[in-house]
């Protein structure tokens, strides 16, 4: 009788011993990756910390001068500050509206016109790097203007757009809009490649 009663218990109870030990190992399995994850998340913030927080980091084209972003585009910083440069607007006079917004997603009020003479917007004729465009002039008209909507600081979490007038010599010429928000330590110029009164390819 003790015989059968011991394998009775043996049966009965090893079910539940073989579903124990897979939970069990399903719970180690998430905790191991979930360990990951974590070690892998701090790894990418740790290498934020050794570029510093003025660095562009974003998909696709980088925002160098050998890799300019176009129209409509985002250069995106690795302390949250974002900056987006629209697509060229024709005016009735024949000059051209660029829109540039700053979005301050940092942890700290964005102050841009901080410098006398300050380089935040700057606007070059001819392709990102090109030293010289000849018959492809731009003149900046409302640079004053866009240096007195630069001055006060923008607070954390808000944005501010800031309209840009050009006049290029002549339509579709190649302009280049170079954006260095100022930073304490060091900031990464981010480059937009326009061309005013270009038609669109769909």
């Amino acid at each position: 009788m003790d015989t059968e009663e011991a394998a009775a218990t043996a049966t009965d109870t090893s079910p539940v011993a073989s579903s124990r030990g897979f939970y069990g190992c399903v719970i180690a399995l998430i905790a191991f990756f979930a360990l990951i994850a974590l070690g892998a998340s701090a790894l990418a913030e740790f290498e934020k910390g050794l570029d510093g927080d003025g660095q562009l980091e974003q998909p696709g084209l980088s925002g160098s001068v050998s890799q300019p972003l176009g129209p409509g585009t985002t250069a995106r910083y690795e302390d949250g500050l974002w900056v987006t440069v629209s697509r060229p607007e024709r005016h009735d006079d024949g000059t051209y509206g660029v829109n540039v917004t700053f979005k301050n997603g940092t942890d700290d009020q964005l102050r841009l016109g901080d410098e006398e003479s300050s380089g935040t917007l700057d606007v070059r004729p001819g392709e990102s790097g090109q030293d010289y465009a000849p018959g492809g002039d731009v003149r900046w008209l409302n640079w004053k203007e866009v240096a007195s909507a630069l001055a006060p600081p923008i607070p954390e979490g808000e944005e501010r757009t800031v309209p840009v007038r050009l006049k290029p010599d002549r339509k579709g010429a190649p302009v280049t809009l170079e954006v260095t928000p100022p930073h304490s330590g060091y900031r990464e110029t981010a480059h937009f490649q326009l061309s005013p009164g270009r038609a669109l390819t769909p």
